[in-house]
C-alpha cells in the first residue's frame, strides 16, 4: 500500500502534462490579482484626483474671475481667464458640442474596459489621466449650460501661442503622450515592457525543459 501511494504521489508531483505547457514561441502575460488591483487602484486614484481638481479650480474660477479682466502672472507668460468653450479641448470644434459629448463616453468606457486586464503601473497612471481628463470636461457638458451633452466646458489657463484650456485639457494631452511613448516603448498594459516578457518566456521555458528534471 505505501508503495502504491508513493507511486502516486510521484505521478501527481512530476512534469507537467503537455496539455498545461505553453506553446512554443508564446509570451504568456506576467499577472498578478493582487497587482492587479493595485493597478486598479493607481488607475482610479489618479482620475479622481484629476476630476477633483479639475471640478475644484473651475469652480474657484468662475466664481472669482467671471467679468473681470484676465490676471497676468509672470511678466504676461501665464494668464488666468474664464472662457466658457462649447469644442473640445483647446476650444477645436465649437460647433459638435454633442458628439464631443458622446466621444467623452464612448473614451470612458474603453478605459474602464482595458482596466480589466491592465498589469503595468505605467499605464495605470496614463490611463488614470485620460479617464480623469475625459470625466471632468464631460461633467462640465453635462451639468453646465446650455443644457445635458451641450454645457460648455469651463476653462481659464492661457500662455502666449496656445489656446486657453484647464486642468482636465492638460491631463488628456500629458496622457497621450504618455500613451504614445508606453507604445512606442513597447510596453504592455498586461505584461509590462518587452524585456520583462523576454525574460519571463526564458524562465518558462526553462521550468518546462525536460531536461531540466531531476536524475534518472
Amino acid at each position: 500500500m505505501r508503495e502504491l501511494q508513493a507511486a502516486r504521489g510521484t505521478a501527481l508531483t512530476s512534469k507537467p502534462l503537455a496539455s498545461d505547457r505553453q506553446p512554443p514561441g508564446t509570451i504568456a502575460p506576467v499577472t498578478s490579482p493582487t497587482r492587479h488591483r493595485r493597478r486598479i487602484a493607481v488607475l482610479l486614484g489618479v482620475a479622481l484626483t484629476v476630476l477633483v481638481t479639475d471640478i475644484i479650480t473651475k469652480t474657484v474660477v468662475v466664481a472669482t474671475l467671471s467679468d473681470r479682466a484676465p490676471i497676468r502672472l509672470l511678466d504676461g507668460l501665464l494668464k488666468l481667464r474664464v472662457t466658457r468653450n462649447p469644442g473640445a479641448a483647446f476650444s477645436l470644434g465649437p460647433s459638435l458640442t454633442v458628439v464631443f459629448a458622446v466621444i467623452a463616453v464612448g473614451v470612458i468606457v474603453f478605459i474602464l474596459r482595458t482596466s480589466r486586464r491592465i498589469q503595468s503601473l505605467a499605464w495605470a497612471v496614463t490611463l488614470g489621466l485620460l479617464l480623469g481628463g475625459a470625466t471632468g470636461n464631460l461633467t462640465d457638458r453635462l451639468l453646465r449650460a446650455p443644457g445635458p451633452f451641450r454645457g460648455y466646458v469651463v476653462d481659464w489657463i492661457q500662455i502666449p501661442h496656445w489656446p486657453v484650456f484647464n486642468v482636465a485639457d492638460s491631463c488628456i494631452v500629458c496622457g497621450g503622450l504618455l500613451a504614445v511613448f508606453l507604445a512606442v516603448r513597447g510596453v504592455s498594459i498586461d505584461a509590462g515592457s518587452g524585456q520583462q516578457r523576454q525574460a519571463h518566456r526564458s524562465q518558462q521555458s526553462q521550468s518546462t525543459d525536460p531536461r531540466g528534471g531531476g536524475g534518472a
